[in-house]
């Protein structure tokens, strides 16, 4: 007995010494050793200066690539988060693997990325299948093989999760089931985390970068303004389960957060190329019309304005007082992703998700306010496209109906091609401002039209 306490107390002989369990390959800082180092705040830290500096260094890299990808298009976009996806899953998979219970089940951890691209095969299948119909219209082959993959999709993901739901319990081990049940439910557990986040990150890209880029560069700025101001004037804690938080930086980070939203609004909402949605999956240049949000009213800067303010009128787009209320969200709520990221490291007493990002941690370790601020996005873009797409469809429908009324009292050869869908086919069925055009010309070469005959039979 007197064995167990010698060995299970520290030893303070030569420095802060003793025996500290540390599991092999984790990121588990020790107690201990934390409390070595003194505070937990970042102003109190001895390594403060090294370790900016090499989050700084990969954080600039990080932007630089993000910059890149952006600039590439939106395909390029959604591969981007294919494989962040795929890096998330593996970090996750790994936190409760075992390695002594894997090896006694060879092509167990095969099944977890089984369910993985199932899932990702359902969610993007959804999403992408329109804009897949719409690139391979030219080539009939591909077409038709695309129509019956989107007839089939939804057959075919069940029968794959069957497959999987099958192999999984061919697989299972007497003395094995708990650690089998457990991974099975862990790996659900990701699936949902994961895909859900992503699926409405994909939507919101092919809506418009704009959509993508404006949430989540609001939480990068957040969280590098939270970082500087709690290194620099953090004191007080913020919340327990995220001992390096402070009210500084929080605070600071907000006003930081809100006012770069209405800022970065106006400068991203005047690029077609981040405002115009993707209708297929091809990477051309984009033109649209640029719709209500993105339409610039003015303001006069007032007499009273000093001489030396470089502007006498101000442009405002009417989507910067949408950013305002994301910029809100983003610095108020978004942060509560990081707090339960952290609850969750500390559930499993590790430092990190993983190591790939120096300074950073994992992918994980990133993405984890990225969630809230998608989702935040998301629901009301949603709720605005359905509003945007129905209004249309009732307008054009309201067209058509004109014209066919019009035109087939005529008995014209335009209202003959019309009834044929000659000229309707030149207008270009999608929605938009394009669109309403060319079936007002059609209206008015009609009414050209009747007014020469009437001049004929004067």
């Amino acid at each position: 007995m007197q064995k167990d306490n010698d060995s299970g107390g520290p030893s303070m002989h030569g420095g802060l010494t003793g025996r500290l369990r540390r599991r092999r390959g984790s990121n588990e800082v020790p107690s201990e050793v934390d409390k070595a180092n003194g505070s937990h705040l970042l102003v109190d830290d001895r390594n403060k200066y090294k370790s900016m500096l090499i989050r700084i260094y990969s954080s600039v890299w990080m932007i630089g690539g993000f910059a890149f990808i952006i600039y590439m298009g939106h395909l390029y976009i959604w591969a981007m988060v294919v494989v962040i996806q795929i890096f998330m899953a593996r970090e996750l998979f790994n936190l409760l693997r075992r390695s002594h219970e894997d090896r006694r089940l060879p092509g167990f951890r095969l099944l977890n990325w089984h369910f993985f691209f199932t899932a990702m095969l359902f969610v993007y299948g959804r999403i992408l299948n329109q804009r897949l119909a719409n690139t391979v219209t030219s080539d009939k082959f591909l077409h038709k093989l695309v129509t019956g993959f989107i007839k089939y999709h939804m057959v075919t993901c069940y029968f794959l999760y069957i497959a999987g739901f099958m192999w999984f319990i061919l697989t299972l081990k007497k003395k094995m089931y708990k650690y089998q049940f457990g991974q099975y439910a862990w790996t659900h557990m990701i699936l949902i985390v994961v895909f859900t986040q992503s699926s409405f990150t994909v939507a919101n890209i092919f809506e418009g970068i704009f959509w993508f880029l404006l949430p989540a560069s609001l939480i990068v700025i957040n969280d590098i303004a939270a970082y500087f101001f709690g290194f620099f004037l953090g004191r007080t804690p913020l919340i327990k389960i995220s001992p390096k938080k402070t009210w500084e930086g929080f605070i600071g980070a907000s006003f930081a957060t809100i006012v770069s939203a209405f800022v970065l609004a106006n400068i991203l909402g005047r690029f077609q190329w981040l405002t115009c949605p993707r209708k297929d999956l091809s990477t051309g240049w984009l033109h649209c019309d640029p719709g209500p949000l993105f339409k610039p009213y003015y303001f006069t800067v007032p007499q009273w304005f000093p001489q030396w303010f470089p502007w006498r009128e101000i442009s405002v787009l009417p989507v910067q007082w949408h950013a305002l209320a994301l910029g809100l969200f983003s610095s108020i709520i978004a942060p509560f992703g990081g707090f339960f990221a952290s609850g969750f490291k500390r559930a499993f007493k590790i430092k990190d998700f993983g190591d790939s990002i120096p300074g950073h941690g994992g992918i994980t370790d990133r993405m984890d306010c990225q969630i809230c601020s998608v989702l935040e996005e998301a629901v009301p873009l949603r709720r605005r496209t359905s509003q945007v797409l129905t209004q249309d469809v009732i307008w054009e429908q309201n067209v058509l109906l004109l014209v066919w009324t019009q035109m087939s009292h005529s008995g014209s050869a335009l209202a003959s091609s019309v009834l044929r869908g000659e000229k309707l086919n030149n207008c270009s069925l999608g929605v938009g401002e394009l669109h309403r055009l060319c079936l007002n010309r059609l209206i008015k070469e009609e009414e050209v039209h009747q007014y020469t005959l009437l001049k004929l039979k004067d």
